[in-house]
């Protein structure tokens, strides 16, 4: 299978890039499968949010400057890596909704609704008014600005980690116009209108695996894909619908990079709610799907989801979000029992939570948990 690389200016440049040596590799080579002393930690949403010093930064710049600006999103990205010196790898501060931003969408961050489309694709009809070509660079060239700069002030402390939303996760915002609790909208699409929502599905899909390109050209050392509204999905139309879009980005990125000599990453899918055994069995093997790790959410036990897939996939997560408002004693108890149920289902792990840091959360209750890992994920 071939695809379209990419042009991108730093297809031609990467390599000139220089940056330092790596000092902890704990989460790369979980991503490789090895069974690692402890587990690398990080946690999702962890640059932004619950810290204090973003906060104060971002009473002085809207949210969509601070991920358009290299400098603002490099500050944000190093933040919980200054504060926090148990943290395994660092996550770009970016957005997901700069892909239907590049795609032609007009995106506003509200402060009390959240991410709102104020003109959302109702119907077919409106899928001209996206950009079928996208030019990266052009659009986005601000996030590959962004990772170099970070990978250099990250002086090798811990492996840097690129993202984007998935096809279906993003669609769902495009056409819902924001979040929602039914997603009526957006799936309707897919009972009506099904061959323009697989077009769609690809559409984004080609952009994001561009974009993720760009990222690791730019300098990033990891991918992860954020499915965070999959499991609204019946298993029939994940396998229908969104599989074949994962699938469209994990393979033009190891095809794109290997056509450019590159070295190759290792991507990670977090496809929230995907439950069911079929569907898990589906995206459990790297040969296949390309995804190297599978992060699983807080409402699955690891040894059963070991089961079902088998040895050959690594796992990421899954404590509940919410454990970080357990109070120490709290915290420690859950540490130490999920810890157990991952050494159990073995592989390469990845610690995490099972969804993303939320705002409430205390910055020392967030200091407790790394420590916590440290201490209890040891084999």
């Amino acid at each position: 299978m071939s695809f379209a690389v990419p042009k991108l200016k730093l297809a031609e440049t990467w390599k000139e890039l220089e940056f330092p040596e790596l000092q902890n590799d704990l989460l790369l080579r979980a991503a490789n499968g090895e069974e690692t002393p402890e587990a690398p930690v990080w946690m999702m949403r962890q640059a932004g949010r619950a810290l204090p010093e973003f906060r104060a930064l971002r009473e002085k710049h809207e949210f969509f400057k601070c991920c358009q600006t290299p400098e603002l999103a490099c500050e944000i990205t190093l933040q919980p890596i200054e504060r926090f010196k148990r943290i395994s790898g660092s996550i770009l501060f970016c957005d997901i909704l700069v892909i239907p931003q590049a795609l032609g969408m007009e995106v506003k961050m509200l402060p009390e609704k959240g991410p709102s489309f104020p003109e959302p694709l109702l119907d077919p009809s409106h899928l001209s008014r996206l950009n079928n070509k996208v030019n990266i660079d052009d659009t986005l060239g601000y996030v590959f600005d962004a990772i170099t700069m970070i990978r250099k002030k990250l002086d090798g402390r811990v492996p840097l980690i690129g993202f984007c939303g998935a096809p279906w996760t993003l669609m769902a915002y495009m056409i819902e116009g924001g979040g929602s609790k039914t997603f009526e909208k957006a799936k309707q699409w897919l009972y009506r209108y099904p061959e323009e929502s697989n077009k769609l599905l690809m559409m984004i899909a080609d952009a994001c695996a561009d974009f993720l390109v760009g990222q690791v050209l730019a300098g990033a050392q990891m991918l992860q894909v954020f499915d965070t509204w999959a499991g609204e999905l019946t298993p029939h139309h994940f396998e229908s619908f969104e599989l074949p879009a994962l699938l469209h980005i994990s393979r033009k990125v190891h095809f794109c990079l290997k056509a450019i000599s590159h070295p190759d990453v290792k991507i990670t899918l977090f496809a929230k709610g995907v439950h069911a055994p079929q569907s898990l069995r589906l995206i459990s093997d790297p040969d296949v799907t390309g995804y190297a790790t599978l992060s699983l959410d807080w409402q699955v036990d690891p040894v059963e989801v070991r089961e079902i897939v088998g040895k050959k996939v690594n796992f990421q997560g899954n404590f509940d979000p919410v454990i970080l408002y357990a109070g120490r004693e709290g915290i420690e108890k859950e540490v130490e029992r999920v810890c157990k149920l991952f050494h159990k289902a073995g592989g390469g792990w990845i610690a995490n939570l099972g969804h993303g840091v939320t705002p409430n959360v205390k910055p020392d209750d967030m200091g407790w948990f790394l420590e916590c890992i440290h201490k209890y994920s040891k084999r």
